[in-house]
């Protein structure tokens, strides 16, 4: 059953890890996607090809979505292309971790700006077009550091935990237009990145887990596709923690 026909989905930073999870898990479920990526440019080439390849409407787009004016042309370009947006996935983020002790003041901006900003230029370029089609489902991507906090961490939370406040506040906000605005915290999940930490590190993460293993990008891509389906149309400001029970 391909819970997301006919809807179009605008995805950050999706050329890799989760956000490519979520682009591939979208497209079988007969979604058209439209994804932005930094500076992968062949990794975002493949990513299109794979997409097309499985049958549906696929575009990358090379922007950052820190950037006010770029978020605002980027989503110009993808109502050109793709005529409407219904779901948007804030996704795009980095992380700069060091003690508080130790953290530059740029390391604070630079994590606020692309994780957090991020999604305020975002909502905000794509609330005309779902105010005018009086439906849109935005689904941004937290964590479970937003939730909990986590030392050497200060300026991730921050900006996590920033994102889950204006998810509420957008939930608010828009939902008497019917546009929801709800967030995923995803725990420990294993991607690329996580491939390159020593083994006895991400055994003694998957130890604390209570399903004693760490999230696929699939597993986040499952909790989006019931977010931005019609079997969530009553459900907006909530967290979803993705987490194997970590926060249980």
């Amino acid at each position: 059953m391909k819970l997301l026909e006919g809807k179009v989905a605008l995805i950050t930073g999706a050329s890799r890890g989760i956000g490519k999870g979520i682009a591939l898990t979208f497209a079988q479920h007969g979604a058209s996607v439209a994804f932005t990526y930094s500076s992968s440019v062949e990794a975002a080439q493949e990513l299109e090809k794979e997409l097309v390849a499985s049958g549906v409407k696929a575009k990358g787009y090379q922007s950052n979505a820190a950037d006010f004016d770029q978020a605002q042309q980027l989503v110009s370009d993808v109502l050109k292309d793709f005529e409407t947006i219904d779901v948007l996935i804030n996704n795009a983020g980095i992380t700069k971790d060091n003690l508080l002790m130790r953290i530059t003041e740029e390391d604070f901006d630079k994590v606020i700006e692309v994780n957090l900003k991020s999604v305020f230029n975002m909502t905000k370029a794509v609330q005309r077009t779902m105010l005018k089609q009086r439906h849109g489902s935005i689904i941004n991507m937290s964590s479970v550091v937003g939730v909990k906090g986590n030392a050497g961490q200060s300026n991730y939370a921050a900006s996590k935990a920033g994102i889950i406040g204006f998810s509420k506040s957008i939930a608010l906000e828009l939902g008497s237009r019917n546009i929801r605005s709800n967030v995923i915290a995803p725990g420990f999940i294993e991607t690329e990145m996580t491939a390159k930490l020593p083994d006895d590190v991400v055994d003694s993460w998957r130890a604390g887990i209570p399903l004693k293993r760490g999230g696929t990008p699939e597993d986040v891509a499952n909790a989006c596709v019931y977010l931005a389906s019609d079997l969530s149309t009553y459900i907006t400001g909530q967290v979803l923690n993705v987490d194997g029970g970590m926060l249980t």
